[in-house]
């Protein structure tokens, strides 16, 4: 997928918002979109699961709500994205770069968010249940009510981060 060929297809799901009877809805599913600028986009909703986003630019993306079930975002700069009740079930997510994101309640359940900055992101209330986040850095992180079961934390930064009634129960440090 070339950037041109999105920006119609995005162009054409923005109209389908307005007005169901023009332009239609995308769906982004399985599509290589690696190395593409979605900067600032609102693919909010939109269906990305199995999609390739490696070394995408996602900074300040909208993608609420967005399904990216084992979607490939290794290297992905999502930083000031948001990814507020996203599906990222099974997604990979290594080195990403999340910092500042929004992840409240999104659901990272078994990603692989290995060594990812998530300096100061917000995932308030989000499952990280079973996820990898070695080395991963959570300075500041808001970890407030987060799911952290059996996660594994090893060797990861945690210097600063709000943990207050996350349940870290059989997580590995």
């Amino acid at each position: 997928m070339n950037q041109n060929l999105l920006n119609q297809i995005l162009k054409n799901h923005s109209l389908w918002r307005q007005n169901p009877s023009k332009g239609s809805k995308a769906d982004l599913s399985g599509l290589d979109l690696s190395g593409l600028d979605l900067s600032g986009l609102d693919l909010s909703g939109l269906d990305l699961s199995f999609a390739n986003l490696e070394n995408a630019i996602l900074y300040n993306v909208n993608l609420e709500d967005a399904n990216l079930y084992k979607a490939n975002l290794e290297y992905a700069n999502l930083e000031y994205a948001n990814l507020y009740k996203a599906n990222l079930i099974d997604a990979n997510l290594e080195e990403a770069n999340l910092e500042k994101a929004n992840l409240y309640k999104a659901n990272l359940y078994k990603a692989n968010i290995k060594y990812a900055n998530l300096y100061d992101a917000n995932l308030e209330e989000a499952n990280l249940e079973k996820a990898n986040l070695e080395k991963a850095d959570l300075y500041k992180a808001n970890l407030k009510k987060a799911n952290l079961y059996d996660a594994n934390l090893y060797d990861a930064n945690l210097e600063k981060a709000y943990l207050y009634s996350a349940n870290h129960k059989s997580a590995k440090f």
